[in-house]
């Protein structure tokens, strides 16, 4: 028993592959940097958008088995409009709160029919919550989830209706 308390630890390489960070690691709020130095030793401010916040959390939630779209019938009529014009509709169904350190997110959408909608409630906001942290490195306090309809396989798509990759009924 000995020899294992003395082997040491295995080091990984400078050059190799990304660590994933622990799920307990996850849960522990960003450190409070406002104004201090980062890293490099350099001092200023970082602004996350709204936008770019939506943005990261309408593609966690796009990716949940379940999930046929974001936004709700008439906000997808609209982002018909929009990208018949050239708009983009990436955050649509998607609103998000962000304050300093902290960001509360709402997100719409239409379940494919056969998925329990509970499930797909909370396997989206568990995604959302992980991305968000991850990568936008703010606090989530509350990540709401409105599933507003029910996509039936046999059903055409609404205008402006694009469905999610992966999405399957159960």
């Amino acid at each position: 028993m000995d020899e294992l308390r003395n082997t040491p630890a295995p080091v990984a390489p400078a050059h190799a592959a990304p660590v994933t960070t622990p799920a307990s690691a996850a849960a522990v709020p960003p450190s409070d940097t406002a104004g201090l130095p980062d890293a490099t030793g350099i001092g200023g401010r970082t602004a996350i958008s709204e936008q770019a916040v939506a943005k990261v959390a309408a593609i966690a939630a796009r990716s949940v088995s379940g999930v046929y779209a974001l936004g709700n019938t008439t906000g997808r009529a609209l982002g018909a409009v929009r990208d018949a014009v050239g708009g983009s509709s990436a955050t649509q169904g998607v609103h998000v709160e962000v304050g300093e350190r902290e960001v509360a997110v709402d997100i719409s959408l239409v379940a494919v029919y056969g998925t329990a909608l509970t499930t797909v409630a909370n396997n989206v906001r568990a995604a959302v919550y992980g991305a968000v942290e991850q990568l936008v490195g703010l606090r989530v306090v509350e990540v709401n989830v409105e599933i507003n309809d029910v996509h039936l396989p046999a059903e055409s798509a609404d205008p402006g209706t694009k469905p999610v990759t992966g999405a399957k009924a159960v």
